[in-house]
């Protein structure tokens, strides 16, 4: 009887988490306005969520300052505009979720919106990406890691910073 009592709280639980993710979903779409198809575009709570994420990846090797985080996001949409349509539409969704209040909680755990983010908050969220048992997020956070380290590594002004002189005169 237990079994049978545990089962149908799993279903029952299982539809309602159906049903307010599909809500969520449908909130976004009528509330946020449609970028170009494909194409990614950093509206205000995208950059406010990409600042905040940015601040946290590039920890101690950027001042903790709104300036520099616009200017390593740049690099970061500079990034994003060189891949493919698919992955700049992927990336646009993850953002979505990331942006959508619902889905900030549940998924990421952030309580604040962006701009108000607690680096701690934002720390922990990447952290529990990094590590967390569903594939989809660890790839995420994959993404996200490798769009913002990988933009700054190839940022000449940053290569003080970790000690390379550039590339070989020869080579380039």
């Amino acid at each position: 009887m237990t079994l049978h009592k545990s089962r149908r709280t799993f279903l029952k639980a299982g539809l309602v988490g159906a049903i307010v993710l599909s809500a969520a979903g449908a909130l976004y779409r009528l509330n946020i306005p449609k970028p170009p198809p494909g194409k990614f575009a950093l509206d205000s709570a995208t950059a406010a969520a990409l600042s905040a994420i940015v601040l946290v990846i590039l920890d101690g090797a950027i001042p903790p300052t709104p300036a520099a985080a616009t200017q390593a996001s740049a690099r970061v949409c500079d990034a994003i505009a060189g891949l493919p349509l698919s992955t700049q539409k992927e990336i646009q969704d993850l953002f979505g979720l990331l942006t959508l209040g619902v889905t900030r909680r549940l998924l990421a755990g952030v309580p604040d919106q962006w701009q108000d983010a607690k680096p701690a908050d934002v720390a922990a969220f990447l952290q529990s990406w990094r590590t967390h048992r569903i594939g989809m997020l660890q790839s995420a956070y994959a993404a996200l890691h490798d769009l913002i380290l990988g933009s700054w590594y190839t940022n000449e002004a940053s290569w003080s910073a970790i000690g390379y002189p550039g590339p070989r005169k020869e080579l380039s």
